[in-house]
């Protein structure tokens, strides 16, 4: 079979992988306001979105809806004392990595899409997860991309017109956040790799899997809780 052009999902989760993991260095390392933070927050910018639109595609894909749920949750626990501690330097804290903010995004998507309650009440339940989204990285956000990727995933052109909307959407927030913490216009500049990233997905990505070895299901969630700890014992021991 032909491959067609562009990235797969595979290589495009790898992609957010090294984002993720130069953008946690930068936070840890090197000042934001230089030009090499900038740089590095700017590729870390594909980490939401891009993470966001595969957890829809996931949805539509997964045999167990239960137990995708369950892999979520687990490590979302899991990841949670070391995200605190990179986070804030402590732990217990009310501050959840974004493999939490994935897990409320899919029992939204899962709530709306199959929970036999009338509209209303699921309407009720995917607020109440969004406002929980708030104790997670990549919050409100990572719960918005995918409920609108999933809910007009027939229709091409709405799908991705929603998606542009909440991604603009999120970088003027973002650029509106970083001018509040720090005091300088050009501080959020770095969230314009969400656009960057949307582009990517939008025209980039070839529609096809790569691979169907576990190894590349179960890396991201062995690598992300991983990777802080490492960071953590740097930081401490240096």
């Amino acid at each position: 079979m032909e491959t067609k052009p562009g990235l797969n999902r595979n290589q495009l989760k790898y992609l957010v992988i090294l984002a993720m993991l130069i953008d946690h260095i930068a936070w840890e390392y090197v000042p934001l306001l230089s030009w090499q933070g900038q740089a590095m927050h700017f590729f870390g910018r594909f980490t939401g979105p891009t993470m966001a639109f595969f957890l829809a595609e996931g949805y539509t894909h997964t045999r167990s809806v239960p137990g995708y749920a369950l892999r979520l949750g687990a490590f979302a626990l899991i990841s949670w004392v070391p995200f605190s501690i990179f986070e804030t330097g402590r732990w217990p804290t009310a501050i959840f990595g974004v493999i939490y903010t994935l897990f409320l995004a899919l029992l939204a998507l899962w709530l709306w899409d199959k929970a036999p309650v009338p509209l209303w009440v699921r309407g009720i339940g995917v607020l109440a997860l969004l406002y929980l989204s708030k104790y997670g990285d990549w919050y409100y956000f990572d719960v918005l991309w995918p409920l609108g990727l999933f809910l007009l995933r027939k229709q091409e052109r709405d799908k991705w017109l929603i998606f542009w909307a909440v991604t603009l959407t999120a970088l003027f927030y973002l650029l509106w956040v970083y001018y509040e913490d720090t005091g300088v216009w050009w501080s959020g500049v770095c969230n314009l790799g969400l656009v960057a990233a949307g582009f990517t997905l939008q025209f980039g990505y070839n529609g096809e899997s790569g691979s169907k070895h576990p190894f590349h299901k179960w890396f991201f969630y062995i690598f992300y809780p991983a990777h802080l700890i490492i960071l953590i014992l740097y930081s401490h021991f240096h």
